[in-house]
This record gives structure tokens, C-alpha cells and sequence, in this order.
């Protein structure tokens, strides 16, 4: 099987944001980078499903800053075959980022299967998962749960509004976008992530792609920290 994985490198939740001196955006000095937590449900899902078939391989694919090949090593060391870098600014939208995906993906052959996390930590937009299988006309899945594979097909459980749980067969290619609870997540050993540091990473620039900045569709232009909580107040006496 040929199986894909996008992630995202994003400030990891213990991180103090700060917001750049131009207002649109945060300030990345001195910030830790992590895999989006969705996005290791994606990779894990992704593995088991290539030990279950024997002849499989795992492509990760990441778009960003020069830095997201440290992301895109992660997920070599947790056990993935292949790494693709598309080269970005720290500031594609959704539309964007789907785009230079799909089109990274076609370059690397036709999926049988494509996991990503539901959503981004940093964002939550939660937009690219739906647009991606969009761009490569795949019927999509999101917030999965659970999913078995068959012949030709994959039935997924997928949360709904309210606690209810919907159960949908996929024909394959489709794409699958993870939950927390699809899975536990492995830790890279050490082994393979002295081997990671080796492996090669294909980068690709968003020029190469058919990716400009008229793909745009929102621009960032103001954001604010929530204000302070107001102190508590203390009310003394007997209840």
C-alpha cells in the first residue's frame, strides 16, 4: 500500500506566544516546535496500517519553514519511510497549505490511503484535511475515532455534535483525518532516531508546486492576546 501522512510543526502548548511586532502573527523567538498532538494519531494510524501489509510504505509530508524538516524527522523516527518538505512562509492559509500538499502528494504517485490529524493546535482551523481531499477528489472522513480496513473499503466511527457517533464506509483512495482515541501514539526509540537524522528529506518550493500568494483566500491583520482574567474576589463569613 501506499500510504500518506500530512502533519504540522506547531508551538508546543507549554509555549508562552508572544505576538510579532507587526500584529499578524506570533513571534517564533525562542519557541519550542512540536508535531501537532492530532497529527501523531495520523502517523501512528498510518504505521499500523503498514504492518498489517506486508510490501507497504509511509510518506510523511510537512509545509513550512526550513525547520519542519525536524518535524518531518520525528515522524521518520517513529517508524516512516519517506519524508517530502514543501518549503513555506510561516503564514499560508488553509487554502494554501491544502494546495501545495495535493499537489506535493501527486508528485510522489497515487495514494491507496491518507491519514492527518483533524485539526491544527495553533490555528484550529481545521480546514486543510477537508480541502486536501477536495484538491485530489478522494472521499474524506474527519474526527475518526476508529477504522477497519477491508477489501477496497475502510469503515470509519467518527464523533459528531452532541456525542453521537456516525459510521461511514470509505472506498479507497480516501482520507482519514485522526482523532484523539484512534490510537496510542509509540515513542521514536533511540536507534531510529539516530537513523532519522540520516535519511533524506525531498523538499519542494510552493513556485515548483503552482502555489503563489493569489491562492490567498485569508490574510491575517490584527490578533490580540484574550485580555487579563480579572482577580478573584474573596468573600469571607459562614455559608
Amino acid at each position: 500500500m501506499n500510504i500518506f501522512v500530512c502533519i504540522k510543526q506547531v508551538p508546543a502548548t507549554e509555549t508562552k506566544i508572544k505576538i510579532n511586532g507587526s500584529a499578524n502573527g506570533i513571534d517564533t523567538t525562542g519557541v519550542k516546535w512540536i508535531m501537532s498532538p492530532y497529527d501523531e494519531f495520523a502517523v501512528e494510524e498510518a504505521l499500523r496500517l503498514k504492518e498489517k501489509n506486508a510490501g507497504s510504505a509511509v510518506t510523511v509530508f510537512s509545509v513550512g519553514p526550513a525547520r519542519i524538516a525536524e518535524t518531518l524527522r520525528t515522524a521518520l523516527a517513529m517508524g516512516c519511510d519517506n519524508a517530502v518538505s514543501v518549503e513555506a512562509p510561516e503564514d499560508l492559509d488553509s487554502f494554501q497549505a491544502a494546495k501545495a500538499l495535493a499537489e506535493a502528494i501527486r508528485k510522489e504517485g497515487k495514494p491507496d490511503i491518507i491519514f492527518t490529524g483533524k485539526q491544527a493546535i495553533d490555528d484550529d482551523c481545521a480546514q486543510v484535511s477537508q480541502l486536501l481531499g477536495t484538491f485530489l477528489e478522494v472521499p474524506y472522513a474527519t474526527v475518526v475515532l476508529n477504522a477497519e480496513y477491508g477489501s477496497g473499503q475502510v469503515t470509519v466511527k467518527r464523533e459528531t455534535e452532541g456525542g453521537t457517533v456516525e459510521v461511514i464506509s470509505l472506498p479507497i483512495p480516501c482520507l482519514i483525518a485522526a482523532q484523539k482515541g484512534l490510537n496510542e501514539p509509540r515513542f521514536a526509540s533511540l536507534p531510529n532516531i539516530m537513523k532519522a537524522k540520516k535519511k533524506e528529506i525531498k523538499t519542494h518550493s510552493l513556485a515548483s508546486l503552482g502555489v503563489s500568494e493569489s491562492d490567498r483566500k485569508i490574510k491575517l491583520v490584527n490578533i490580540q492576546l484574550p485580555p487579563a482574567k480579572q482577580a478573584g474576589k474573596k468573600v469571607s463569613g459562614d455559608t
